[in-house]
């Protein structure tokens, strides 16, 4: 059984330079319910359940075994001269993934996505629905199976040169997808993390951001790993993601720097989404040669005789802008089949049962 009660599902190896002279005792936050600032708030209390992962002592060594490795190579990129290599990109491509997976803000989404579910079959499913606790610990299997997902996404770091430092949240590994969000081609698609033009932001510390991205669609260009960065107006673009992201709480390190959160976040608030997934609810509607049609229509009134299918989109939060440091590709590319997967990524094409994807242009 775990020794370990107080579980953290945003590790404190990860919060440490974000905290009060990076002493890993304090740190100050912004809760966007309240619209107010906590001051030297301990770490200890910040993103734990009890056992929040359960009462598994294998599981929780694995866990402190990824944040060990997460530590060090933070220890080692936050010195001087540092130079990124292939070992680190695995690591910060790892870790993101197991970040992204593991929060109770990634729970819930699994909950929601649930409920949505069921409520559009207007029944309960038998032993379908999971508790955030039960959602979590699945998803950390899930993580074993999946961990080279994105695994061909390039990786770089995100010098900050400006007097804007990054922020971090209680939710700080973001998913977004500028192609997905603006080509009209996916519209009603779901973005995931094997589709085409992902793109993963995940703050290290108030001077360094990691970006990991499909290379296919995006260029962004560095020296050994590095983007110093000197406009704030590119820190704020990405700082935006943080806010968008969050559940409760926004994390930074100078109290100072409450006055431009206090007025960046306004405008993030209205374009976080009101839900993370929506719920497509379609009936057989007959064939067309050797494929079978289906129709959406709202499940209340509908008739269940016969086939059905649901299908869940992902809502992804839109910002009001765009780094500038990432450009496009052009042409750029994906790949497609035509059916509900949408438009993949070359590396994880392999991953599909299905076949017969065609590399398309994301540029013209």
């Amino acid at each position: 059984m775990t020794t370990n009660k107080n579980q953290h599902f945003v590790p404190r190896c990860y919060l440490k330079p974000f905290t009060l002279d990076g002493e890993n005792a304090a740190i100050n936050l912004f809760n966007i319910d309240r619209l107010a600032f906590v001051r030297n708030a301990p770490v200890k209390h910040q993103c734990s359940g009890d056992y929040f992962y359960g009462q598994d002592e294998k599981l929780e060594r694995a866990i402190r075994l990824l944040e060990g490795s997460y530590g060090a190579a933070l220890s080692a990129i936050l010195q001087p001269r540092f130079v990124l290599d292939q070992g680190h990109r695995v690591v910060l491509r790892r870790f993101w993934l197991f970040q992204y997976m593991r929060t109770e803000a990634a729970s819930r989404r699994v909950v929601e996505m649930q409920e949505g579910m069921a409520a559009a079959m207007a029944e309960p499913i038998a032993n379908f629905a999971a508790t955030i606790k039960e959602s979590v610990q699945i998803a950390m299997h899930v993580y074993v199976d999946e961990m080279d997902l994105i695994d061909d996404l390039k990786v770089c770091l995100i010098r900050n040169r400006t007097s804007i430092p990054f922020v971090t949240s209680d939710d700080p590994a973001v998913m977004t997808n500028r192609w997905h969000l603006e080509d009209q081609r996916v519209r009603g698609k779901s973005p995931g993390l094997g589709s085409a033009g992902a793109m993963m932001l995940l703050p290290l510390s108030p001077d360094v951001l990691c970006v990991t991205y499909d290379g296919d669609v995006y260029s962004i260009p560095h020296v050994n790993g590095w983007v110093d960065v000197k406009r704030d107006a590119d820190i704020e673009a990405l700082n935006q993601h943080q806010f968008l992201n969050c559940t409760a709480n926004v994390y930074f390190r100078d109290w100072d720097n409450r006055e431009w959160i206090k007025d960046a976040f306004p405008i993030a608030r209205p374009l976080r989404p009101a839900a993370r997934h929506r719920v497509h609810y379609a009936v057989y509607d007959g064939r067309d040669g050797d494929m079978d049609r289906f129709r959406v229509v709202h499940r209340v009134g509908a008739s269940t005789d016969g086939q059905a299918l649901i299908h869940t989109q992902s809502i992804l939060a839109k910002p009001s802008r765009w780094p500038r440091l990432v450009t496009w590709r052009t042409p750029g590319s994906a790949y497609t089949n035509g059916t509900g997967v949408g438009y993949i990524r070359r590396g994880t094409i392999d991953r599909r049962q299905s076949g017969g994807f065609k590399k398309v242009a994301t540029r013209q």
